[in-house]
């Protein structure tokens, strides 16, 4: 099974940029933590304000759809729900 890979950015509304970094260090840890995580970084984006750039990789699809969803029942997958998104997925 071929890897999943994800690049792309989170644009966040200025009046959650706080909320949002504040999930962030967990949101990583528990991320790197699943089984399956090979690479998972989010970080704020030098040229474009409330944007964070997004680089993920998992081992396969199942290791990346247990993420999404993990993701989404999670603090940040909360916060962030509704923010537009702009991602490139390979080997899903």
């Amino acid at each position: 099974m071929p890897q999943v890979r994800l690049t792309g950015h989170v644009d966040v509304p200025a009046d959650a940029w706080s909320d949002v970094l504040d999930a962030l260090p967990d949101h990583v840890a528990l991320t790197l933590a699943e089984p399956g995580c090979l690479r998972f970084e989010v970080t704020p984006d030098p040229g474009q304000p409330h944007r964070l750039q997004v680089r993920e990789a998992f081992r396969d699809r199942a290791a990346y759809l247990a993420h999404q969803k993990r993701s989404r029942a999670s603090r940040w997958g909360k916060l962030t729900r509704g923010f537009p998104r702009s991602y490139q997925i390979t080997g899903a």
